[in-house]
């Protein structure tokens, strides 16, 4: 029997002298993300950040509701969203992103404008929602006529659509889960079938809406199968937000992310 012997590396030896000259790491840039107290997708927002950017999230106050207009009109809480707000000033956020869908559209509009205000007023350097990001994505593609997939019950759908409609959008159809509660359950494949079923040739693109539904994966897919944009709450959200600090989201094959410039003034 040989003795073997174990070779340990001697310790490497480091001193200032060795980085003097090298490039520094890029300054890390932040988003300010106010999310629903229900939203369980932290690492899809990330998904379409920049390696040089940060996320700083909080959560709104628990509203023990079903997901209905009653909540998503708890979740536009001025007062709330506020105070969430300051709490992401700390670390000196780029722009602040409100990410809830209904949230943000449940009240029409001016309700969307004054709450984009709200964020602003309580320090953010820039405001997006996600039902602001949706229109400013649709504008930026040209698009008027909107197939629409939504988790929610009918009431809140209606909601979107009518939203929409302020806006000059056209919903040439419209497909909802009806689901009340669990949004972030819902599958890529449930996804998939209901863009499938929601789809018509005269619709220039289609909208998955709720930040709680998880669609980084199929976007690219579904716009080779389509033919057309897919946009959803998650994705027009970083878009809208890192396009309000002047940079470019993480999206391969993405119709909307491609659409932006590398830098944006």
């Amino acid at each position: 029997m040989h003795d073997t012997k174990i070779r340990v590396a001697a310790p490497m030896q480091i001193s200032v002298a060795d980085f003097i000259g090298r490039p520094e790491p890029p300054w890390q840039q932040g988003v300010g993300v106010v999310a629903p107290f229900d939203f369980a997708l932290d690492r899809e927002l990330w998904r379409w950040a920049p390696d040089d950017v940060s996320l700083y999230l909080t959560r709104l106050p628990f509203v023990p509701v079903p997901v209905t207009v009653e909540m998503a009109a708890a979740l536009s809480d001025h007062e709330n969203v506020s105070r969430a707000t300051r709490d992401l000033l700390a670390p000196e956020p780029l722009a602040v992103a409100y990410a809830c869908a209904s949230g943000s559209f449940v009240h029409g509009r001016n309700a969307e404008r004054a709450l984009e205000q709200c964020i602003l007023d309580a320090g953010a350097p820039a405001a997006r929602t996600t039902s602001g990001s949706l229109i400013r994505a649709l504008d930026t593609l040209g698009v008027r006529r909107v197939a629409v997939v939504t988790p929610y019950v009918d009431s809140v759908t209606d909601r979107l659509v009518g939203y929409l409609h302020e806006h000059g959008k056209d919903t040439v159809s419209s497909y909802g889960l009806g689901l009340l509660n669990h949004i972030w359950r819902v599958g890529y494949s449930e996804v998939v079938h209901a863009v499938s079923e929601v789809d018509r040739p005269d619709a220039d693109a289609v909208f998955v809406s709720c930040t709680n539904v998880a669609t980084y994966d199929i976007i690219a897919p579904l716009e080779r199968r389509l033919g057309k944009p897919v946009l959803t709450a998650n994705q027009v959200t970083m878009w809208a937000a890192l396009q309000a600090m002047g940079r470019r989201a993480v999206g391969a094959g993405q119709s909307l992310v491609d659409a932006t410039p590398l830098t944006v003034a």
